[in-house]
């Protein structure tokens, strides 16, 4: 039975700022087609999710046993540097991908480090604009909790999500709070705390190294069961909450609390002090911003890719590619790598061109398949 008003997770894990909605399923390839012809925002539709095969299923859970124990690690990094530096940590992790991340921290740093952490997840969506419902939901709740006024409550906040591909939602995430600061007159930091800053955008991340984290090879049945969100005006009023779907029919398969628990383990036995955070660091991040740039720039040139926003570095949105896009090229630095078996199989599942580069920057590159030319 489900504890909470929305999601699978608990009560106390986190509170889901979306609004349930009952929205038609676009096909991944006619949602595909719009989003390429510019005729609907990515945001207005959403596509069919499916229960993982059995054969998928094993390779998600072999790669939780490879890498349960660093997500852990890095989990801790993240909290270690929270607690230095706010006593008061409101979790405001972004919908979906942010959403186990935030759960984890949240946890973390009310059972491993005594403090009274919030945790609110909400929708941004590129392009459009961050749930300035939601964080005026946020603000007023959390100043009532706090007993503080809401300008002081707002230097509180701290977003989080999984990890960085381009940096984009980073680059998204500071114009709409620097626009809703100026709005409401409140100090929201805009920076964005991730596992995995891949392409040196994050403020503060426990890693850069790109490797598969868990969470990011299923999608609702590791997230919650909610989908990614929706900002439709057929379903969404002006006061209302970004929109989602519950896949109730999931429940069998879900993996959301089990996820949460199986790295809580982890967490619990691994030594807080052996972990020293140190913020990222700027010089560090220009050189590997500048690396993923010209990445960019080579595979486009290479594949003939005229739309940059056709072409997801990393392990998490090579993943995203094959399980939400219309995928045409998948790259892959070692064809042999168990941290992209579950890549590899989804590639062959989709029908998507392999292709192993030895030096490539990343453990994986997704590129979207083109559909101007098939209207």
């Amino acid at each position: 039975m489900r504890e909470n008003t929305l999601g699978s997770y608990l009560k106390s894990d986190v509170e889901v700022l979306l609004k349930e909605i009952d929205i038609k399923e676009t096909s991944v390839s006619k949602k595909e087609k719009e989003i390429q012809n510019k005729s609907s925002h990515y945001s207005e539709m959403i596509s069919p999710e499916y229960v993982p095969s059995d054969d998928y299923i094993k390779v998600f859970h072999n790669a939780m046993n490879l890498n349960k124990r660093k997500v852990a690690e890095n989990i801790i990094q993240l909290s270690n540097y929270i607690s230095k530096n706010n006593k008061s940590p409101i979790i405001v992790s972004l919908a979906r991908a942010g959403t186990p991340i935030g759960v984890l921290l949240h946890r973390t740093l009310r059972d491993e480090y005594q403090l009274s952490p919030a945790h609110y997840t909400i929708s941004i969506i590129r392009d459009k604009e961050i749930d300035e419902n939601a964080l005026n939901y946020i603000l007023k709740k959390e100043s009532q909790r706090l007993g503080k006024p809401i300008k002081e409550v707002s230097k509180y906040i701290i977003f989080v999500d999984g990890w960085t591909g381009k940096g984009v939602i980073n680059r998204e995430l500071t114009r709409y709070i620097s626009n809703f600061n100026m709005k409401i007159g409140t100090n929201i930091s805009s920076d964005l705390y991730v596992l995995a800053d891949i392409s040196g955008k994050a403020e503060v991340s426990a890693t850069q190294e790109d490797y598969l984290i868990p969470s990011a090879a299923l999608n609702s049945t590791v997230s919650g069961l909610i989908s990614r969100s929706i900002l439709n005006k057929k379903f969404i009023g002006k006061n209302d909450f970004h929109g989602c779907k519950y896949y109730k029919e999931f429940e069998k398969n879900d993996l959301s609390l089990w996820y949460i628990e199986e790295i809580m383990k982890e967490v619990k036995i691994i030594e807080k002090d052996d972990f020293h955070f140190i913020k990222n660091d700027v010089s560090k991040n220009f050189i590997l911003s500048e690396k993923v740039d010209k990445l960019l720039k080579d595979i486009g040139e290479k594949y003939n890719i005229n739309d940059i926003n056709h072409i997801k570095p990393g392990v998490g949105e090579t993943t995203r590619v094959l399980l939400r896009r219309v995928p045409e090229i998948i790259i892959l630095r070692n064809l042999e790598s168990i941290e992209t078996k579950h890549i590899l199989k989804l590639a062959n599942e989709k029908g998507a061109t392999v292709i192993e580069d030895k030096n490539l920057l990343y453990s994986s590159v997704g590129i979207i398949k083109s559909l101007k030319e098939e209207q």
